[in-house]
């Protein structure tokens, strides 16, 4: 941790090492909010909590910066929770173990959280910083962005004085984002009859892993494995031939904006039909890793396991397999205004059995992205209706706006000439097929202009996530600059 926290430029790194050492999964957000609250006081910084828990802090200028416009600085304190099975790791009390992995940080079996630590660290470097020039600052650290953008959705006008904000929250250096995807949930619940498992039958587990992964907006178009997917191909072939094969319990994926990288299936088959069983799971798995030469670590496997409590009842399985298979995933269209972005996509991101009250049900979560809220809405129905079709119930909730780009924003010119001062070349001006909280914070502060940026970070969302060391202290440097650039009122 000692190695991390000294890496240059060390305000900001000392401070993403400490983040790296509170636990702060979303919706467990309280050690990490409790910290920078405490942070805040120590410096006699101005701080406090809004009604839903988001924090705000504000620091005057420094002598000679009176007069200049008051900046908003926006990051989220949240992290994604994703680690590797064979990972033990508990998200809520333990920390993360990031290290230097050649020109890169990364963490050990789990996610890192540089989406969005390195933001935070930024802001928290700047504000308790006695030597850099700034304007009146005021920092926005929203809570639960990652897993339904409470803190964003809840955020309530008459809170800050600013009109430009930065957002610290993307993943491309030299690149500035002025747009961005919204998104909406699909919740499925498939009843189902449990079963007792046919006396002749043998149980085997099904095992998907090695799947990159990924965001389920920036990798959404790479095409990438979904677990998910897959573990239905196999099982549905197998059935096709072995009609007596049953399904136990079903565990793929693990959060609505991460690509499902692994996926546990428990069947069972007459136990004379178990050698053939494994020939067709075999068969498939060839056939998908070569269709999927992108995936060089998928690891497929299929192994005899202890007998289920029970297996779902045969008609109930036949309609959740084609509804599986039914299922859009991936990228819908790409936009046809911006060259090389997502438009309209889905993620079949989380399948899994479970009992409750007496009632056995599948769930299944999807998340649906759009640069077009209509066009989000639609296929979010197109999605939630090849399940209706099967039965089950689907809902489309926790709904949120894109962010429409503005062109002529006085602050994306000032970042343009900024940029263009430092490096001698034009940044990217961009949008991005993934939620950023801007679309949110324009319905409190719709007079707020916005960019957002960050340094280069790669598998966002994934225990392979990591963060570039010499883009950091690039973004660092920009953001220094840009502060100081700010004009007058």
């Amino acid at each position: 941790m000692s190695t991390i926290a000294e890496l240059n430029p060390q305000p900001l790194w000392k401070h993403f090492a400490k983040l790296c050492e509170i636990p702060r999964p979303s919706k467990h957000e309280d050690k990490v909010v409790a910290y920078i609250l405490d942070f805040a006081n120590a410096r006699g910084l101005d701080a406090k909590l809004d009604q839903i828990g988001n924090i705000i802090i504000k620091k005057p200028a420094t002598p000679g910066m009176e007069d200049r416009k008051t900046l908003a600085m926006q990051s989220h304190v949240d992290m994604v929770p994703q680690k590797n099975a064979d990972t033990d790791h508990d998200f809520l009390t333990d920390s993360i173990k990031p290290y230097i992995d050649g020109e890169w940080v990364t963490a050990e079996g789990t996610t890192l959280g540089a989406d969005n630590g390195i933001g935070v660290a930024a802001i928290l470097a700047l504000l308790e910083s006695t030597d850099i020039p700034h304007p009146p600052l005021e920092a926005l650290l929203t809570i639960d962005e990652e897993a339904g953008m409470t803190g964003a959705k809840n955020l309530q006008p008459g809170h800050f004085e600013a009109e430009l904000l930065l957002n610290l929250d993307t993943e491309d250096e030299g690149e500035l984002y002025v747009g961005c995807a919204g998104g909406v949930d699909v919740n499925v619940a498939l009843p189902y009859t449990a079963e007792p498992v046919p006396a002749d039958h043998k149980a085997f587990k099904l095992s998907v892993r090695g799947l990159r992964g990924g965001h389920s907006g920036l990798d959404i178009d790479k095409g990438r494995g979904n677990a998910n997917k897959i573990a239905n191909r196999i099982v549905d072939a197998a059935q096709t031939e072995l009609d007596a094969l049953r399904i136990a319990t079903l565990d793929g994926g693990s959060l609505r904006n991460a690509i499902p990288r692994e996926s546990f299936t428990v069947i069972t088959v007459p136990a004379g039909n178990a050698a053939r069983l494994m020939e067709i799971a075999l068969q498939q798995i060839a056939i998908i890793k070569a269709e999927l030469d992108n995936e060089a670590k998928l690891d497929v496997a299929l192994d005899e396991c202890e007998a289920p409590e029970s297996v779902m009842d045969s008609a109930s399985q036949r309609k959740l397999i084609l509804a599986l298979r039914a299922c859009p995933n991936g990228v819908e269209r790409m936009s046809t205004a911006l060259d090389g972005i997502a438009d309209t996509s889905n993620n079949l991101a989380r399948v899994v059995t479970e009992t409750e009250d007496g009632t056995s049900r599948v769930r299944i979560q999807c998340l649906v992205r759009s640069l077009s809220d209509s066009a989000r809405d639609q296929h979010g129905l197109n999605v939630a209706a090849a399940f209706e079709l099967a039965g089950a119930d689907a809902s489309l909730d926790n709904a949120y706006p894109g962010w429409t780009p503005n062109m002529q924003s006085p602050l994306l010119a000032l970042m343009k000439d900024v940029y263009k001062e430092m490096e001698g070349t034009d940044p990217e001006v961009k949008v991005i097929h993934a939620g950023l909280e801007c679309g949110l914070l324009a319905k409190p502060y719709p007079h707020w202009d916005m960019v957002s940026f960050g340094p280069t970070i790669r598998r966002a969302h994934s225990p392979e996530e990591r963060v570039h060391i010499e883009s950091v202290g690039n973004f660092w440097d920009y953001f220094l600059k840009v502060v100081e650039a700010i004009p007058e009122r």
